[in-house]
């Protein structure tokens, strides 16, 4: 992915959190599963080039979607969690449909790769 010396936060809220943020920074209603502030884009980028930005997850949501789909919540927690780092690196499927398969299909090799690894 070409950021070897990148650096990103990862906040793990419950519902009403996220709802916040939702809210106040995307002026949207009610909870979600995941929400990237990415910091490589506007007028700051330079003070801090190696930072990403923010992946905000909620636990609760996560919860709830990953019983409905049939996974664990390790499996699907890592699938938010490269979900939101796509983001940080400029990946958008909601202002750029042409960009959604890209990015679905970004996101699954990830994935496998994180999969095909030993674990520590």
């Amino acid at each position: 992915m070409d950021y070897p010396d990148a650096e990103l936060s990862i906040l793990i809220v419950d519902d009403q959190q996220i709802a916040r943020l939702n809210q106040q920074y995307l002026n949207r209603e009610g909870p979600t599963n995941v929400i990237a502030f990415a910091m490589q884009e506007g007028p700051f980028t330079e003070i801090a080039p190696d930072l990403l930005g923010d992946v905000v997850i909620s636990v609760e949501t996560a919860h709830r979607e990953a019983k409905n789909a049939g996974l664990t919540m390790a499996t699907y927690f890592d699938r938010l969690l490269i979900h939101g780092i796509l983001h940080l690196l400029g990946y958008d499927h909601e202002n750029d449909h042409s960009e959604a398969h890209k990015m679905e299909q970004k996101a699954n090799k990830i994935f496998e790769f994180l999969k095909s690894q030993p674990a520590s």
